[in-house]
């Protein structure tokens, strides 16, 4: 009824489908009691949390709702008029009117709290089938590299005694080749000396020359006349061939100790990461995907091996002659001293320009051909299921997309080499303008054999500067892979507190007993296993069943320790915390899902550390009745 008026009629379910006052009545005191519901949850989590933190809450405050949608109700039962009113008044009735309001709110909040639980229950799945770790991103590292890292590479390289020994055998072989070519123009002045000043010259002009009296043009005259008497041509034959000799012994010598030094660091490099890598947590692997792996070992010591000893060799090698250069020309004309060191100082500040983008961009190139790694090693596993569900074109896009990224990284890092090398080769020819200025404007008497010096070596600074200033950034940009291996090298390996050894035939019984053990993969990560204590008695078969994300494989992980675990895991009375890994490993056996073969014979995949006869693996190919099998394939 409505003001008098009968508006609709039926029973309860029909009316609820017709879009009358009747069926708002209804859907407003559902939304009413919901809304009461949740202010009283509300109300009850602030409390809540003020108890947690004894903080003062901010209060709700509830928003009435208008019931003013009838302005008078009739409830009719059998077409007897049983209750009538307003909203309000017949709320507070107890009559089937007050029931039928109640029943549809209690409908209603059991259909909104069992979406709630859903919701839960879909959300604790899944958590729970993220109970093994998730990859890692790969770190980068950022800014110069730092001297530890120079510092391992030299350690990995022999001891402090050898590293200084192999340095000053660079300095002396400089040195050597440094005074050859200083020799050559001493020769040269000696015989321009001698054709100036020869006899037969003063005679042809009827004059009596005398050399004692004419040795007066300076000290630099008086040098040569000296050393025109103690150095005749065919002594200066001989100590120059000497010199070329002891230069050529010198280099090969150091050369050869030089890249012995570099391969020996390198060896041990790979070793040291190589050893860290075998004996690095579950977790490692889990966190890290071959591909990240690979890509240390494959690109990165490759580097370390081929490149990094020849840009080591150049940068020192460079360095010292181009010390050695600037002393002899300097020695010549000391004013090619100023223009030295000014060149010196602006190849730095290049140098440091380049350096700040061209070493990052060397680190994003390292960290972006991880991927390619990865995705080409995950293509050819699956390279079934990829053709089964023809989702090569998809593979394809990826691993375009992967190499689109490194090949932007690697082609950057190329423009900033061309570009740096381009600015360098404009100040190396001002350089060498200023060099020949100095030298036919400045000096006024000064022997050929000392223009001809200060040039050639000039011109070859030219290209010494350039090239050394190059390799020197280069340097730096190859020991990110030494960077890269350090951090393998820096790896926490697996926790082995050998405390006993357990008897060779230990476990006899097969008894485990599990003591409150909780695991969790990390320790910032929540507990898989939480208290968890069960025994199994001797020569039981147990089989352990539950959902995706249960735990299941977390009792093998505990098991074989591939996780550190809290409480307690006894076999036979011995706890498996005080046993080493080695032994604990080896006196558990485990088939896995995806069975792996060895490349090798099959003795070797069945006992890898030689410890049975052939008859002991005889009889359990037997066993398994595969004996026969094996027979065939050997014939």
């Amino acid at each position: 009824l409505e003001k008098g008026r009968i508006t609709a009629s039926g029973t309860y379910s029909e009316l609820k489908t017709t879009e009358t006052e009747f069926t708002k009545l209804l859907t407003d005191s559902a939304e009413q009691e919901e809304e009461e519901n949740n202010s009283k949850r509300k109300s009850n989590l602030l409390n809540q949390k003020e108890d947690n933190d004894d903080q003062e809450a901010p209060t709700l405050e509830k928003e009435e709702r208008g019931s003013g949608i009838i302005s008078w109700s009739v409830y009719l039962e059998k077409g007897r008029i049983t209750a009538s009113g307003t909203y309000s008044e017949l709320k507070t009735t107890e009559t089937e009117f007050t029931k039928l309001l109640t029943d549809s709110a209690e409908q209603e909040e059991e259909e909104n709290n069992s979406k709630r639980k859903s919701n839960l229950l879909n959300q604790k799945e899944d958590n729970d089938d993220q109970e093994a770790p998730t990859l890692e991103k790969e770190e980068r590292g950022s800014g110069i590299i730092s001297w530890s890292v120079y510092k391992s590479y030299l350690k990995a390289g022999g001891s402090w005694f050898k590293t200084i020994l192999l340095c000053l055998a660079f300095i002396v072989s400089q040195a050597v080749a440094s005074l050859t070519d200083y020799f050559i123009s001493v020769w040269s002045n000696i015989e321009q000396w001698r054709n100036e000043h020869s006899v037969s010259g003063a005679l042809e002009n009827g004059t009596d020359l005398n050399p004692t009296i004419n040795v007066t043009a300076g000290s630099e005259l008086t040098s040569q006349y000296f050393l025109s008497d103690i150095l005749t041509e065919r002594n200066c034959t001989i100590i120059y061939t000497s010199l070329v000799c002891l230069t050529v012994v010198l280099t090969v010598t150091r050369s050869i100790s030089f890249f012995r030094y570099c391969m020996t660091a390198s060896t041990n490099l790979h070793n040291k990461m190589f050893e860290k890598i075998v004996y690095a947590t579950m977790r490692f692997f889990n966190t890290n995907p071959p591909g990240r792996i690979l890509n240390r070992f494959s690109k990165d010591i490759g580097a370390v091996d081929e490149m990094l000893p020849l840009t080591i060799v150049d940068t020192v090698q460079i360095g010292i002659i181009v010390l050695g250069i600037s002393i002899v020309v300097g020695s010549l004309n000391p004013w090619i001293f100023l223009p030295t060191v000014i060149i010196l100082v602006i190849f730095y500040l290049i140098r440091i320009v380049f350096l700040a983008t061209s070493r990052d961009i060397k680190r994003v190139e390292a960290v972006t051909r991880s991927p390619i790694y990865t995705h080409l090693s995950a293509s050819l596993q699956g390279l079934t299921t990829i053709r089964a569900f023809g989702a090569q074109e998809v593979l394809k896009v990826e691993f375009d997309n992967y190499q689109d990224k490194y090949s932007a990284a690697y082609f950057m890092f190329l423009c900033a080499n061309r570009t740096f090398g381009f600015w360098l080769d404009i100040h190396c020819v001002i350089y060498t303008a200023l060099v020949i200025v100095s030298i036919l404007f400045i000096e006024s008497e000064i022997f050929a054999g000392n223009v001809g010096l200060a040039l050639t070596q000039s011109i070859g600074l030219m290209g010494m500067f350039q090239w050394g200033m190059r390799q020197w950034s280069e340097l730096e940009n190859q020991m990110t892979s030494v960077e890269r291996i350090q951090e393998y090298t820096n790896i926490t390996p697996e926790a082995d507190k050998k405390s006993i050894d357990p008897p060779k035939l230990w476990p006899e019984k097969g008894e485990i007993k599990f003591v409150k053990l909780c695991l969790r993969y990390s320790p910032y990560d929540p507990y898989v296993l939480k208290d968890l204590t069960f025994e199994i008695k001797p020569k039981e078969k147990v089989g352990i069943v539950g959902r995706t994300g249960a735990g299941k494989s977390s009792l093998i992980v505990a098991l074989f320790r591939l996780s550190e675990t809290d409480g307690t895991i006894r076999i036979d009375n011995i706890n498996t915390k005080e046993v080493p890994l080695n032994v604990l490993r080896s006196k558990l056996s485990i088939i896995p899902q995806e069975p792996v073969l060895f490349s090798g014979t099959l003795r070797k995949n069945l006992d890898p550390f030689d410890e049975y006869n052939d008859e002991v693996l005889w009889n359990a190919l037997d066993e398994v009745e595969l004996k026969k099998a094996v027979s065939e394939l050997s014939a």
